[in-house]
């Protein structure tokens, strides 16, 4: 008869935290870090989303928490262009959607052909992610 004689480990806040710290290092990759501390990756995955996580004061100052996401303002306008000069390249139409959204810092201004809208929606739903 096979007797199972291994426990369930036990960390400590502590321990945690610092497993924690480490993947939050940049170029930290979680699967390293879990196995320098000899640990499975998934459990090191789960600390990470909240589960089973230390309850410390500074773990949510350290990134480790997940912030909810934020609301991305966009600005959306159908533009036409003022009366055209002579085209360099014919177009079949010379109507235009303009995208501007800031996120932090960083302002972004797309201009996008009214004739690829389905182009512009599919690019607009991989940035937004």
């Amino acid at each position: 008869m096979l007797v199972n004689l291994k426990q369930r480990r036990r960390h400590s806040a502590a321990f945690k935290t610092e497993v924690l710290a480490a993947c939050a290092e940049p170029g930290a990759s979680v699967a390293a870090v879990a196995l320098a501390f000899k640990l499975n990756d998934n459990l090191v995955h789960q600390w990470r989303r909240g589960r089973g996580a230390p309850k410390a004061p500074g773990v949510a100052s350290m990134g480790i928490a997940e912030a909810p996401p934020r609301f991305i303002e966009l600005t959306v306008s159908l533009a036409v262009p003022p009366a055209p000069t002579p085209p360099a390249s014919p177009s079949p139409t010379s109507e235009t959607i303009t995208l501007e959204f800031k996120r932090g810092a960083l302002g972004v201004s797309v201009t996008w052909p009214v004739s690829a809208a389905a182009d512009c929606a599919v690019w607009l739903r991989e940035v937004l992610r």
